[in-house]
């Protein structure tokens, strides 16, 4: 697509015939993050039908939503970053950037020979979510 531009009509009008886009980003490509996925823009719109208890794992949907938050958060603190520096951050955005850097390293990377199921990426999301207290955990219900 011309430019990166998502909503150039030939990425725009295949997004209505399929079910479900992955955006492929190319500052994470050149970050070497591989495969460079951008997970914002990326959607399925099977996956509520196909995931959760007897297909997947109970918690599959708060963690994935929970995931999606705090990656959402993390890259709005990285562009507040850019403008007023990190010393003017708060502890708690802090974590949130830690998480975005972990997340993108540790969660999207993978080798190109590396192998993860479904259940290890679950117990790999939960790794990366105890960055935070409980109190930041809005998506996943108290027990």
């Amino acid at each position: 697509m011309p430019n990166d531009d998502i909503t150039h009509p030939t990425p725009d009008l295949t997004g209505y015939i399929t079910e479900g886009q992955i955006y492929i980003d190319r500052q994470l490509h050149n970050r070497q993050i591989y495969p460079p996925i951008n997970v914002l823009p990326s959607l399925s719109r099977l996956m509520k039908s196909a995931i959760g208890e007897g297909m997947t794992r109970r918690d599959h949907a708060d963690v994935s939503n929970q995931l999606y938050a705090n990656y959402a958060i993390g890259k709005d603190v990285q562009a507040m970053k850019a403008v007023v520096g990190e010393e003017a951050l708060s502890s708690e955005d802090l974590l949130y950037l830690e998480f975005l850097d972990k997340f993108e390293r540790k969660f999207v990377a993978q080798g190109a020979y590396d192998t993860r199921n479904i259940f290890q990426s679950l117990d790999l999301a939960w790794t990366l979510l105890r960055i935070f207290p409980r109190e930041l955990l809005h998506r996943i219900p108290a027990k």
